[in-house]
């Protein structure tokens, strides 16, 4: 099967039952059309539609190896700085149809799958097996184009860094039993967004003790696998009144597992934590993810400062120097996010296993401006529109008996009322909404926790000739 529509993504949506559980009720039918869920599924839709339609289809795939189908470019492992820029138009074209406020599209997952299969022969310690059945996965989700939902984080109970599990039943979630059929898994992990619309879980190591150290992907409807979701941001269906939560809104799940046999195919390795430090350490896992992050972040950003500036055209505020300095503000963010992708690019150099891979450092770079950058954005567009974000027309004003008042007060100073309020919805949903404050906490979070980002920096930058240089610089002194 080469890389899917819309359609088939949502047929074969319809064609499961996950256990999907919303303010304490099961929901039931398909989850396509239940209200909290469908806007994003469409979405989703549209993004496989993209792919296959005939003006992208060739920018947007790539011919299977195997199956000599056209299939999925963010499957593709990379061997050629081409190959990078390639996989660069395709993200950037699947952020564009969201504005870059869906972060978990397919290529995010499938870039850290291509990555993790890319380096599998590190798995032979555990057996050549564990090396075959992450192949397997990959070329299995490659081939169908499939979708996946992930975690790595435990249930947020105790932050500390010395805090032990003491509970006699598994809060994170944990294997307490191996099977002739496989690893048996009890506990709960956290954060899985899109939980319940994807083909499959990906689970990772959390990077703790050896009981947390596995790694495997199951089918979203498995046996035992239940999906526990936030409350929803969704209000209605109105795209003028909810243009972005009516169609974006990721629903964020923590996974429950009860007793779920997850089969011996299935598992990429096991209480091995030495083992999931070299999958992250030594595959291209962080600078190829890293890579898709920030080209989404970038589109992200230039879509904040279309806003920006098309709300002061039509509130005619240009003049103002405090104005010019904010705009700027967010050009400047942007210019240095693009420098520091281009960066990676230019700098891009062959792993172990042929695989063309980014210039990490400057990508982490990004990763850290980046949850400062975005909430300033946010507040940006708050100051420009002031008061005018906390009373705006909704879209059942515009069809009552109120609309020659409100055209003739709501009006703006280059468009009539009804633009105006769209644009000022949209930046309310985007700055002011529960939509819109889940993105400012998804961006500073996204990655990690900033200041470990911070720290990772420090740790791994490459300092050494600076400093070899200041060697130098203080010895000639003293000769001299």
């Amino acid at each position: 099967m080469p890389a899917i529509n819309g359609e088939k993504y949502l047929e074969r949506m319809d064609q499961l039952h996950p256990d999907v559980w919303m303010k304490g009720e099961k929901i039931s039918g398909k989850l396509s059309q239940h209200p909290v869920y469908k806007g994003a599924m469409q979405s989703k839709a549209s993004l496989y539609d993209t792919q296959v339609h005939p003006d992208f289809i060739k920018k947007m795939t790539f011919t299977s190896p195997t199956s000599n189908e056209r299939v999925g470019l963010s499957f593709l492992q990379p061997r050629t700085k081409e190959d990078l820029e390639a996989r660069r138009y395709m993200i950037k074209t699947w952020a564009k149809k969201t504005a870059g406020m869906m972060g978990r599209t397919p290529d995010y997952l499938n870039t850290a799958l291509m990555t993790f299969a890319a380096s599998a022969t590190i798995l032979r310690e555990q057996g050549d097996e564990f090396c075959k059945n992450l192949l397997n996965i990959y070329e299995d989700a490659r081939e169908k184009d499939l979708s996946f939902t992930h975690s790595f984080i435990n249930p947020q109970v105790n932050r500390s860094t010395n805090y032990h599990e003491l509970s006699s039943q598994p809060i994170a979630a944990k294997i307490i039993k191996k099977t002739s059929d496989g690893l048996i898994l009890k506990g709960a992990r956290m954060l899985a967004t899109q939980g319940g619309m994807t083909d499959e879980v990906f689970i990772l190591p959390t990077g703790q003790t050896d009981d947390y150290a596995f790694c495997f992907s199951i089918p979203t409807d498995a046996d035992g696998i239940k999906f526990i979701c936030r409350e929803s941001f969704y209000q209605d269906d109105s795209q003028f009144n909810y243009p972005l939560s009516s169609r974006f809104d990721e629903m964020d799940t923590m996974i429950v597992f009860n007793n779920v046999v997850v089969p011996w195919e299935r598992v990429i390795f096991y209480h091995r934590n030495d083992l999931a430090h070299q999958l992250f350490a030594r595959s291209s896992f962080t600078p190829q993810a890293l890579h898709q992050v920030i080209i989404r972040q970038i589109t992200k950003t230039e879509f904040l400062i279309g806003l920006a500036q098309k709300m002061v055209t039509v509130l005619n505020v240009t003049e103002y120097h405090h104005i010019q300095e904010k705009i700027s503000e967010m050009i400047i963010g942007l210019e240095t996010m693009k420098a520091l992708l281009d960066r990676s690019e230019l700098e891009a150099k062959e792993d172990e296993w042929g695989t063309m891979v980014p210039y990490v450092h400057s990508l982490f770079v990004a990763s850290n401006i980046f949850p400062k950058l975005y909430p300033r954005m946010i507040e940006i567009i708050q100051l420009i529109g002031a008061g005018g974000m906390v009373a705006i027309p909704s879209e059942e004003d515009f069809a009552s008996s109120l609309v020659s008042e409100i055209d003739h007060f709501c009006q703006g100073y280059a468009c009539d009322a009804e633009t105006k309020a769209k644009l000022f919805r949209l930046a309310w949903d985007l700055t002011m909404s529960s939509f819109g404050t889940r993105q400012t906490q998804y961006e500073r979070y996204f990655f990690g926790d900033p200041k470990r980002l911070t720290s990772t920096l420090y740790q791994g930058y490459p300092r050494e000739e600076y400093i070899r240089d200041v060697e130098s610089f203080l010895e000639q002194n003293r000769e001299a």
